[in-house]
């Protein structure tokens, strides 16, 4: 049982390599109140295979010894463990426990902060403890985290699982002594529960934030030394307008004059009334084949987007210019829509599963710095062939290039590397095909196949997790690690075995199963032939098998 139980009493960096608005639903459900015959799904209401996980029951642990004492019990009886956290924004089935009478451990109550100290910089925390907690805690005496995931509702016990992430080329390499921390930092939940973490932190910092509109043409040429200029920077491509927007943000004195805040608008309290019409009209470009409708859309969003400085301002009320200066707690990550009063669904975040908003695949993928800009130019040259291809990828702000660096942990990042994440459109019907459905199979593919990308183990769809432990030195010493402190495998599930290569593959074979990424096609039937979907080899990377849009007088893929 000991080996079940993870505390952390390590020191590390969180830098490896995710208006007034409706509180979210519970993700957990039970048909009773003694928390049984349970229901458990994600923020977004739906798994990549769309099925149901269930759980015989939940637990809600306050404390840390209530945790001890329930995963005690659970192992004395063997039953089948996967932890819960309080929003559970893992796209990936990683909280389903095997089969249908396993126990939910939800950290939804460990969420205190049991330790600062400012002398020597660093605080221990539950796992339960959100990003915006930790980083509103940490500027009450002083301090900062530097690298972090955008979105501030993630929970450290999340971020340590997935290997959620900032942008940055900069930082230092973890080093505590523990080998064993090279599996934990990057779990996937498998090895136990996590109950509390002990971070270093920084002293509080101010960053200057600036972002320069360019044609894309030199992107390749350009992307990899623009990483290493800003410690903070990142990158927005919209491909489908030949288009590129750098983020230059770095460090500043903290005499600079400036208060800056950022509250970026995809993340704010959104009208459902709004979001319905969105969703309706993007559903009507889909099924009419309307790409012009979409392109047009995609030039919409963007001017807003780049006129509105994508929330940023200079003093937390309205955006004067560039350069925003701000403190790092108050301009590294965002997420106002879970700011949450009770308004009957008035307003939500746009992903919200209760209303008629968005519902979209994320494809997210890191590629070795040394082959980002031949990834970049195959991309494209998919434009070029199809110009009006990834106009929807640009609807959802387009690709977000992030920088990542090596890690130690056995499951992180290899080298140094860009992220590109990719969010689409996603349609309600997993049999229906999607607009130019072909072009974005194909990226995926060339991805993860061509260029040998890593997938962002909290996002993504089936076939980015195929045959991945292959592409993982540590792979073996982190099934090592895990057989050391879960021996009877009570932390892992189905989903968890396929992916780590120990029962079977991720992917999963029937009718129209690559028009979801639940596999590659390799007949027709598993695209949509009725529909004029046929499984064709792609254009740019012909090693791809994508589902092609072949019917008569037609031109989108």
């Amino acid at each position: 049982m000991l080996g079940l139980l993870l505390r952390f009493t390590c020191l590390f960096s969180l830098s490896f390599y995710v208006c007034n608005s409706t509180p979210r639903e519970e993700h957990i459900n039970c048909s009773s109140s003694s928390n049984s015959n349970c229901t458990i799904t994600n923020s977004y209401g739906i798994f990549p295979d769309r099925t149901v996980c269930r759980a015989g029951s939940v637990a809600y642990p306050s404390t840390e010894e209530e945790l001890i004492s329930v995963v005690a019990n659970a192992t004395k009886s063997k039953t089948k463990m996967k932890v819960a956290t309080r929003f559970s924004h893992s796209i990936p089935k990683l909280v389903c426990p095997g089969g249908q009478d396993g126990l939910i451990i939800s950290t939804k109550y460990l969420n205190r902060v049991v330790e600062i100290d400012a002398e020597a910089k660093t605080m221990t925390l539950e796992s339960g403890v959100t990003l915006r907690q930790l980083i509103s805690e940490a500027a009450k005496v002083g301090l900062a985290l530097p690298y972090a995931p955008y979105w501030w509702g993630l929970t450290i016990g999340g971020m340590l699982g997935t290997g959620a992430h900032g942008s940055t080329l900069w930082g230092s390499e973890l080093n505590n002594g523990d080998k064993d921390l090279n599996a934990a930092k990057v779990s996937l939940g498998v090895l136990g529960v996590i109950s509390q973490v002990t971070l270093n932190l920084q002293p509080m910092f101010k960053r200057s934030i600036a972002y320069l509109r360019k044609n894309d043409s030199d992107l390749g040429d350009q992307v990899v030394g623009f990483g290493k200029q800003h410690e903070f920077a990142d990158v927005l491509w919209y491909p489908s307008q030949h288009t590129a927007v750098y983020r230059m943000d770095d460090r500043v004195s903290l005499n600079t004059p400036g208060n800056g805040f950022f509250d970026f608008i995809p993340f704010r309290a959104t009208s459902s009334l709004e979001l319905a019409i969105i969703r309706t009209t993007e559903e009507n470009q889909e099924s009419t084949r309307d790409a012009d409708g979409k392109c047009s859309g995609a030039k919409l969003v963007t001017s807003v987007l780049i006129n509105d400085a994508y929330g940023l301002t200079n003093n937390g009320v309205i955006f004067t210019g560039y350069p925003v200066i701000g403190y790092q707690n108050r301009l590294q990550a965002s997420g106002t829509c879970l700011d949450s009063l009770e308004d009957a669904r008035i307003t939500a975040c746009a992903w919200d599963p209760r209303i008629k908003g968005e519902f979209f695949h994320q494809t997210t993928f890191s590629i070795s710095l040394s082959v980002a800009k031949n990834f970049i130019q195959d991309v494209k040259k998919l434009v070029e062939i199809e110009p009006k291809a990834l106009c929807g990828v640009d609807i959802y702000n387009g690709i977000l290039l992030r920088y990542v660096t090596a890690s130690s942990a056995y499951l992180g990042k290899q080298e140094n590397a860009i992220d590109f994440d990719i969010t689409y459109y996603r349609s309600k019907d997993p049999m229906a095909p999607r607009l130019y459905q072909g072009i974005l199979e194909e990226i995926e593919q060339m991805a993860v196949f061509k260029y040998g990308a890593l997938p962002h183990w909290g996002k993504n769809r089936n076939i980015a997790f195929d045959g991945v432990m292959k592409k993982y030195k540590g792979a073996k010493e982190f099934l090592r690690v895990k057989d050391v402190y879960d021996p009877m495998g009570l932390f892992s599930s189905e989903w968890t075995d396929q992916v780590l290569g120990l029962k079977g593959g991720v992917t999963l074979v029937k009718e129209g199963c690559a028009l979801e990424g639940l596999c590659i096609c390799s007949q027709d039937i598993h695209c949509a032939p009725s529909k004029g979907y046929l499984c064709r080899p792609g254009k740019v990377f012909e090693g791809a098998r994508i589902c092609t849009f072949v019917a008569k007088n037609h031109a989108a893929n």
